[in-house]
């Protein structure tokens, strides 16, 4: 591989047949991406998997029947049949769940394994027959991007649209359905219909992407972008946008990759691009992040070392019985450039910054401790550890509040400069 042979490829130059793999491989990964946020916020994210695996009978169905006619290998018939095949995985699934006592993922479980037993038992009668080895099904499991036509391109393109048309236009109804469909139903709007859609357009990204990632492997893309796309927002909205994105980004990197490389699966280098879309997620998220979570835990122990130490250092200088501060260089020269302290040779001295800061905290630690004195009945002696606790996270409105209870009992608010901790 070399540089010029990489820049063709990312700027879909790399030759025609190299174009279409990349372009239909990331309007896959945005229509999946799109589709699968409902099937998350729904708690069905497994029954992508059952679809998938259903597909697998019904493609091997529509081969029989199109041989027995004698008619060529169709792909438009195949995919005809996988549809067909996963509107009953679907049917099976609800007509378990309403008339059994089994739950949805139980059902969701015995579809899958059930429809896809039949579709391997199904193969190996295929695998059998005469010209088995020109029937082409293998793909349909592992997946044949480099197979893609000008045709399978423009299908992929049309229902990429179809699906972000559908989002746009039923999005809070989808949003309803996923999070209150009891209320949706109260207001009289057609839930079950609008369940059905959703699982319409997994089944049409489905078929779809069974030539391109392969029947095993589709359901990856279903799942991965959306839940990499939850750990950037809460948002719907936001998190339908951010998961087409990852899944246009997987197909578009994957395909680039197996473009250079020939001899490795498109599908599977595409399922591990958007896997490693979704670590990267996992680091670099900054709200459930691994990373920001670690930053977070970080700065909430240098903040609570910082307020002790204040504290401990305001009692020292009103002359109030107080256990000695906590030291560290590292501690002392941060609140120095913060402004709170001043280095000098006997140690740290406040300044007019961390003087208030640390009046302000012996004031919150006080008041806590009286709350939970006069109002929850704890023991003075047991009191300290939880104040140490709590004091750090008090908010101008919750210390107003508690100044208020006490007040309400008849008990003065403390000074900073009462003794005793």
């Amino acid at each position: 591989m070399t540089t010029s042979e990489l820049v063709e490829v990312l700027l879909l130059q790399g030759g025609r047949n190299t174009t279409l793999v990349v372009m239909g491989t990331t309007l896959l990964g945005v229509a999946a991406g799109l589709v699968g946020v409902f099937g998350l916020l729904r708690r069905r994210s497994l029954m992508a998997d059952t679809l998938s695996h259903a597909a697998l009978p019904g493609i091997a169905g529509a081969f029989l029947v199109i041989s027995a006619f004698g008619m060529p290998r169709s792909l438009g018939v195949l995919l005809l049949g996988a549809t067909v095949a996963g509107v009953l995985g679907v049917l099976a699934v609800q007509g378990l769940t309403r008339y059994t006592r089994l739950r949805e993922d139980a059902a969701m479980g015995i579809v899958l394994s059930v429809f896809f037993g039949v579709g391997i038992v199904m193969l190996s009668v295929i695998q059998n027959r005469p010209g088995a080895g020109q029937a082409g099904l293998k793909s349909f499991i592992y997946g044949q991007t480099a197979a893609m036509s000008p045709t399978d391109a423009v299908s992929i393109g049309v229902v990429a649209v179809f699906c972000l048309i559908a989002t746009l236009l039923l999005q809070k109804e989808f949003v309803a359905v996923c999070f209150q469909d009891e209320h949706a139903r109260s207001l009289g709007w057609p839930v079950g219909v609008l369940d059905l859609a959703m699982m319409a357009l997994v089944v049409v990204v489905t078929v779809v992407g069974l030539q391109s990632v392969g029947v095993i492997l589709i359901v990856a893309m279903l799942i991965i972008p959306p839940a990499a796309a939850r750990l950037w927002t809460d948002r719907v909205s936001a998190m339908l946008w951010i998961s087409a994105l990852i899944g246009g980004m997987s197909g578009y990197t994957g395909a680039c990759v197996s473009a250079l490389f020939p001899r490795k699966p498109a599908g599977s280098v595409i399922v591990l691009c958007a896997g490693a879309l979704f670590l990267l997620s996992l680091l670099l998220a900054p709200r459930r992040g691994v990373l920001g979570e670690l930053l977070r835990r970080i700065a909430g122990r240098v903040r609570m070392a910082t307020d002790h130490a204040l504290e401990s250092l305001y009692e020292r200088e009103i002359g109030v019985d107080a256990s000695p501060p906590r030291r560290g260089v590292l501690l002392e020269r941060l609140m120095a450039l913060r402004g709170l302290v001043v280095l000098g040779p006997s140690g740290p001295g406040l300044t007019e910054k961390g003087r208030e800061r640390g009046a302000r905290l012996r004031r919150n630690h006080l008041l806590w401790e009286q709350y939970l004195i006069s109002h929850a009945d704890v023991a003075p002696s047991h009191v300290d550890w939880s104040v140490d606790q709590v004091e750090h996270v008090l908010s101008e409105d919750l210390v107003s509040q508690l100044e208020r209870a006490l007040a309400s009992r008849g008990v003065s608010p403390p000074t900073p400069a009462e003794g005793g901790r």
